[in-house]
């Protein structure tokens, strides 16, 4: 050690102080969490379905006769363009694959738009939902104990003069809304539900009707129309050459007219069928059970028909699209706040003033005492308490609010600490002997020291009795003092 010196040993044991805005620092790591990137609602969606273009597409996982459906209209389709086309259109009008591409590409548009869109599919309740909903039904039927579920769980609601029932989902823990059904494919409930289409790959709904049946009556259309003029080719070409020549001269068109003879019935019909039930304005799932059937009683009618087949007609196909519920591609939101490291205020022994001003006294003055417990030893073990007031240091922050007067039992680490080699600096902190008679001091010649921390000709042993720190006790105080100002943070 230097006698007199400012850079000797002493000066490397000064306290630097704690900078609480830095991201490295001791006062923020218990807080400091890993950005996480926030999850998208179709990421967790509880139904079986499954999302492309980071869920802008929604289709059901059964999608094999789906791409089978592709697969006929494009190979039908494209040899017709390929081999029938340029004939037609030398012999009789180039409006024939002008007609024909259009209805193509009405197909596709409206085949694709049915497929990869939310039918309506209606969000689940939440478990405060479904807890608040089970309550009112136990109380409704009379049952508080929650043991005995009664099996038949409905509502009834007038519709246009006409009851209908509301039955619960027990999957997804709701009162279905009118005409609306649980598809156990996709294992949603679908709101205005019609059926399941495997050929579509998804249900068919309130949101997708109109294009579903857009597209299997403008299918029909094209399936017409290609078998028609296929036929055509091979008449035109047999009176040439002979029909076996025609056929052999033009195979594909015998693929053609093989899958539009086979197809041709079943798709018209299909449309058929829909046209009738949108002119009524009923869906499939209701004209299947026979919901508003006259057998089922004389004053049973349809309580969702307007009684004329035009208006069933516009409100079917040109009413209002109604938006999505689900809201697949929004982000999900935390039910509980995450704990943050401090950011602004005043720096308050690891929190921050707006923090400190949130607890009564009190609770400042029990987490005060927690913390001070786990600090290192005390220098003086015989002193009295100290308050705030009477330990001002330089360049610590004071306290304020209800922290204000607090009694602490054990010394805080100030944020700076002056030269241990000034005498001024030692005489203003440490108190004097003759200042406190009443304690028993040690001397510099009585208190034990390490070898070569202060020898006897150190400016420190002076004639005034004061306590002497030892290097090894300011080092282990700064570390356990950080200990506890870490361990307050996190409180």
């Amino acid at each position: 050690m230097t006698p007199g010196g400012g850079s000797g040993p002493v000066k490397d044991c000064e306290y630097s102080q704690i900078s609480t805005h830095s991201s490295s620092s001791p006062m923020e790591s218990p807080h400091k969490k890993k950005k996480s990137v926030p999850k998208r609602k179709w990421e967790v969606f509880p139904g079986r379905n499954k999302f492309f273009c980071n869920g802008r597409i929604m289709m059901a996982r059964q999608t094999g006769v789906f791409y089978l459906t592709l697969v006929l209209i494009l190979v039908t389709s494209g040899l017709f363009f390929a081999f029938d086309c340029p004939y037609l259109s030398e012999k009789i009008t180039p409006a024939i694959p002008a007609i024909g591409g259009i209805l193509f590409f009405f197909v596709m548009g409206t085949l694709l738009r049915t497929s990869f869109s939310d039918p309506g599919v209606l969000p689940r309740a939440t478990p405060d939902e479904a807890a608040d909903l089970e309550r009112q039904i136990d109380i409704a039927n009379g049952c508080s104990s929650g043991g005995y579920r009664p099996p038949p769980r409905t509502k009834e609601v007038i519709i246009n003069g006409q009851t209908v029932k509301l039955k619960y989902c027990f999957t997804c823990k709701i009162f279905r809304p009118p005409r609306a059904s649980h598809c156990s494919l996709c294992d949603n409930c679908v709101e205005r539900f019609d059926h399941h289409c495997p050929w579509v790959g998804n249900c068919v709904g309130k949101r997708n009707y109109r294009f579903f049946y857009m597209f299997i009556l403008s299918l029909s259309f094209l399936t017409v129309f290609i078998f028609a003029f296929v036929i055509t080719h091979v008449i035109l070409r047999s009176q040439q050459t002979g029909f076996l020549n025609a056929l052999k001269d033009s195979p594909a068109s015998v693929l053609e007219a093989v899958v539009c003879f086979f197809s041709v019935w079943s798709i018209v019909g299909l449309s058929g069928f829909h046209t009738y039930l949108i002119s009524s304005n009923q869906t499939t799932n209701e004209d299947i059970k026979g919901s508003w059937s006259n057998k089922r009683g004389k004053e049973n009618y349809n309580p969702y028909s307007y009684g004329n087949i035009f208006t069933n007609c516009c409100a079917a196909l040109c009413g209002p699209l109604s938006p999505s519920l689900i809201d697949r591609r929004g982000f999900i939101q935390p039910d509980t706040p995450q704990l943050t490291g401090p950011s602004n205020g005043i720096t308050m022994y690891g929190a921050t003033q707006s923090q400190s001003n949130m607890c009564d006294q009190d609770q400042c003055i029990q987490s005060t005492k927690f913390v001070l417990q786990a600090a290192a030893t005390p220098l003086l073990q015989s002193e009295p308490s100290i308050t705030s007031e009477e330990l001002p240091l330089p360049g610590k922050t004071s306290l304020s609010g209800p922290c204000a007067t607090l009694t602490l039992g054990q010394p805080t680490p100030p944020s700076s600490m002056p030269n241990l080699t000034s005498d001024s600096g030692l005489t203003d902190i440490i108190p004097l002997k003759e200042e406190h008679e009443g304690h028993q001091f040690l001397t510099p010649e009585e208190a034990p020291s390490p070898p070569g921390m202060l020898p006897s000709g150190s400016p420190m042993a002076h004639s005034r009795t004061m306590h002497v720190l030892s290097l090894a006790s300011q080092d282990s105080l700064h570390e356990d003092s950080v200990r506890g100002l870490v361990k307050l943070s996190s409180v």
